[in-house]
């Protein structure tokens, strides 16, 4: 696997002792604990924790759905947790690329129309240019030759790839992955994941949320959560290579 030679020292994300409280009827629940971490520019970085961890309730709070009870939060040197719902939404939409686990793609719309959705709360796009940063978003993943495909008319890893397009079309500061290979079968799991190692290795910061425990073995580092709290923040130091793993796949492998 080819090192990553772009991370830098610029923090992209700083979390300080991060809690998010919920109130259930008359009890609290604690989703997360005083949660503290940075990432910087370039890391590829799985957030791993079984159902009931707080992965969710952290996905939502870095992914300015949500904000925590107590705690700061930033997001390229932005403090989130103060911000009104507007603000929050714009910095969401400029700074985030979110990849969903059911692709989130509207139907009956082609590949292009897709992708060009977050760039229409962009005003500084033209018509044209968002057309055609679309365009230059599909090639990069491989989809030159789907452009004007609608959603039934791809199977799951083109849909995929539309949505990691889509994520990528306003060069956002990080890419905010949600179990993105979870409803995929296995050789277009590493597909997607030789995508996101290859995007890692141009420089590209991602966070890939999931509960495989496998996807670790392809990040630079790995952030385990257990009851609302980080237990374990490991650094990756032998990283495999989705294009291996693929190449040596059984034929008839799903």
């Amino acid at each position: 696997m080819e090192k990553n030679n772009k991370q830098t020292d610029k923090t992209v994300i700083r979390l300080e002792c991060i809690t998010r409280n919920f109130v259930v009827g008359d009890e609290t629940v604690h989703a997360l604990r005083d949660v503290s971490f940075s990432i910087q520019e370039g890391e590829f970085v799985t957030i791993m924790g079984s159902s009931g961890s707080g992965k969710s309730t952290l996905l939502n709070t870095l992914g300015c759905l949500d904000t925590p009870t107590s705690g700061e939060y930033y997001l390229d040197g932005v403090s989130v947790r103060t911000m009104g719902k507007n603000s929050r939404a714009t910095l969401r939409n400029r700074k985030i690329g979110f990849v969903f686990q059911s692709y989130n793609l509207l139907p009956k719309t082609t590949a292009i129309e897709n992708v060009e959705l977050p760039l229409m709360y962009n005003p500084s796009y033209s018509s044209s240019a968002r057309k055609q940063k679309s365009i230059d978003s599909l090639v990069a993943v491989g989809l030159g030759d789907r452009l004007n495909h609608k959603s039934n008319q791809m199977s799951g890893g083109q849909m995929q790839r539309v949505a990691i397009a889509r994520a990528l079309v306003n060069d956002p500061a990080v890419i905010l992955a949600d179990e993105a290979t979870g409803n995929l079968d296995t050789r277009t799991s590493y597909e997607i994941l030789v995508l996101f190692q290859r995007l890692h290795v141009e420089g590209r910061t991602i966070i890939f949320v999931t509960h495989n425990p496998e996807i670790a073995h392809y990040s630079s580092r790995n952030i385990q959560l257990k009851d609302g709290r980080v237990v374990d923040d490991t650094r990756n130091e032998h990283v495999l290579s989705a294009t291996e793993a693929l190449a040596n796949l059984p034929v008839d492998e799903d």
